[in-house]
């Protein structure tokens, strides 16, 4: 009985151990071995159009309005202020990954390498949730689109063709947004190179557009539309027929409050989304260790740029409360007597959605590929091809699944799992920058005297965590790391009080008062113990600066956003999920490339033989 137990306990520490296994190799550069690879073929410029393209889409010419109308006035731009400074709190932190590995995978790569194989894969595996629906849906808005420049042909005949009446699906079938992904599809297997020059031209004439669209703001617009008081509001709006239920708030610059603007804030942050693609082209950049940071923050530096621009122009041509929802730069524009300009808005507006489109089914076969390359998804979508020097199966793939999903299915409902997906990537990102800073160093670093701190260890004391080791030891990386599990724990806690119980907060309901206070004390110290722990001193070319705050403000910002995502829309991420678990358990952990390697985890180092660049305490 006693053996049986005891092996029970060994089957079950191993299949945990399987759970956290790393990454032990990092990608190698590819153009030195032999047999098909990816080609290393992009530059810093290809770097930051496809991430404008893919970051500044159709949301630039509708979501702005949306915004402005009902939440924030002219007070927008403050919530992209703050959108922006919250989005590069996560760009920082993959700008870092970047810098250390610059390898196909993204988020997926960087949670294998410090997190372990199980998150890893549930990061790939929504990664791949995401970017399917992000490319139907943007595939379904430039059909949309499209059809509207043309009077609505497309759509009526499908109507009348081929209805269907079917819950979760659409109305009718969409056979041009399937036909556009087929397209989009058919230039990304043909080389990167020839993608990179479609984005570069469709951003172009974006961004220049959007030039064009602030410029002439400035001359058209009135600063007296950041001041209309009660009165204006009243006036206008006999003026133009608005029943006076319209809420249009106080009037002024902040006519809905610091609440308005903050949750302005939460929406416009989504506008964002979409640079993290950059990180996925790890193994097809030339010099990646500069090119992926340095792309990833002037990207979010544009893209800034545009929304505050796109988004103070809309206020200043027009009373905020006029604007509308679906059009809102062709209306401002209207507003002012320059009609004509909605044409130019158009052409920029299919720009932006074909570069968006781009960005979005970019990424897709890259995270394909890297989870085949790992076991962990069948190996043979890990073909490269040997004439196109693409994942040829890997993108044929998802562009087929993703012209499925816009042919058939009604993306609304779904478009909030995009955001799972991309919030849980992010956390994860800056959660490993956190794991690997206060990492040991393996091995000395090249020209420095440095010792090896990994060969000095005090043991788990009080006198280590307040009179820590001038260099990270595995003590204090220990440390680290429980420190980091509570401060994950406490901001869900804190994440669930904001979101269920504010009310009782703000209204001073002593149990919750004291509970969210205790909470976000311990959340405090838990942060001060970690910043007075020694941090590894390996160069790169790009550090997140004032770590643990940074990643930890955006771990925060990231969790409260999907804890207030609808239970529906967790319901259907679970059924997604329940998939990937069944592919992981009965064939990635089995044919992980990892298997073999985890099996020597309990030999000894070979320091002459190991260059760990990620300094990975394996």
């Amino acid at each position: 009985m006693a053996d049986r137990r005891a092996d029970t306990l060994m089957d079950c520490k191993r299949f945990c151990s399987q759970l956290i296994r790393r990454k032990v190799d990092l990608p190698s550069d590819t153009t030195c071995s032999s047999g098909p690879h990816l080609a290393r073929c992009l530059t810093v410029v290809d770097l930051v159009a496809l991430g404008v393209g893919s970051t500044l889409g159709a949301g630039v010419y509708v979501l702005a309005g949306a915004v402005a109308r009902d939440n924030t006035g002219p007070a927008i731009v403050v919530s992209f202020f703050i959108a922006a400074v919250t989005s590069i709190l996560a760009g920082v932190c993959y700008a870092e990954f970047g810098a250390r590995a610059p390898g196909a995978g993204s988020a997926y790569l960087y949670s294998y390498l410090t997190v372990g194989e199980f998150l890893a894969f549930v990061t790939g595996w929504t990664l791949i949730l995401s970017y399917v629906i992000g490319a139907s849906s943007v595939a379904r808005a430039w059909s949309a689109n499209f059809d509207n420049m043309i009077g609505g042909a497309i759509k009526d005949f499908s109507e009348r063709a081929l209805p269907m009446n079917v819950p979760g699906l659409s109305k009718h079938p969409d056979f041009f947004a399937a036909l556009v992904i087929l397209i989009i599809t058919a230039v990304l297997c043909v080389g990167v190179r020839e993608s990179a020059i479609v984005s570069k031209v469709f951003t172009a004439v974006n961004v220049l557009v959007l030039a064009c669209v602030i410029v002439s703001s400035f001359i058209k617009g009135d600063l007296k539309n950041w001041r209309l008081g009660e009165d204006d509001i009243s006036n206008i709006s006999k003026e133009f027929d608005i029943n006076q239920t319209v809420v249009a708030g106080v009037g002024g610059f902040f006519p809905f409050g610091v609440h308005g603007i903050l949750q302005g804030a939460a929406t416009c942050f989504y506008a964002f989304v979409g640079f993290d693609c950059i990180a996925t082209t790890g193994e097809e950049v030339k010099n990646p260790q500069r090119a992926i940071p340095m792309a990833i923050i002037v990207s979010l530096l544009i893209c800034f740029v545009a929304y505050f621009g796109v988004s103070a122009a809309l206020t200043l041509l027009m009373p905020y409360f006029l604007l509308d929802v679906d059009s809102p730069l062709p209306t401002a524009f209207q507003y002012v007597g320059w009609d004509h300009v909605r044409y130019l808005i158009a052409i920029g507006a299919l720009c932006a959605l074909t570069s968006s489109l781009l960005g979005s089914i970019f990424p897709l076969p890259r995270i394909v590929y890297a989870m085949a390359d790992d076991g962990l998804l069948f190996r043979w979508l890990a073909n490269i091809s040997p004439r196109f020097h693409t994942p040829l199966y890997a993108t044929v793939i998802s562009g087929i699944i993703g012209a499925i999903m816009a042919f058939l299915f009604d993306l609304i409902a779904l478009v909030d799992l995009m955001s799972i997906g991309t919030l849980l990537s992010y956390s994860l990102v800056a959660l490993a920058v956190l794991i690997l800073r206060y990492q040991p160093q393996l091995i000395q670093q090249p020209g420095t005297k440095e010792p090896l701190s990994d060969l000095t260890d005090d043991g788990l004391s009080a006198r280590v965590l307040i009179h820590p080791s001038p260099y990270p030891t595995r003590s204090s990386s220990k440390i680290v790391n429980i420190l980091i599990a509570f401060v994950c724990f406490d901001v869900v806690i804190l994440c669930c009080f904001l979101t269920y119980g504010s009310s009782q907060i703000f209204s001073l309901s002593p149990a919750v008062f004291t509970a969210f206070i205790l909470f976000f004390v311990l959340f405090v110290i838990a942060i001060i113990l970690i910043w007075f722990q020694p941090q590894s001193m390996e160069p790169l070319s790009f550090k997140v600066p004032l770590v643990p705050l940074f990643p930890v403000l955006s771990i925060f910002v990231n969790t409260y956003l999907m804890v207030i995502l609808s239970l529906e829309t967790w319901i259907h991420f679970s059924v997604w999920m329940l998939i990937g678990f069944t592919i992981y358990f009965f064939y990635g952990m089995l044919h992980s490339s990892e298997r073999s390697t985890s099996s020597k985890a309990d030999l000894p180092h070979d320091e002459e033989t190991g260059t760990d660049l990620l300094a990975l305490d394996q």
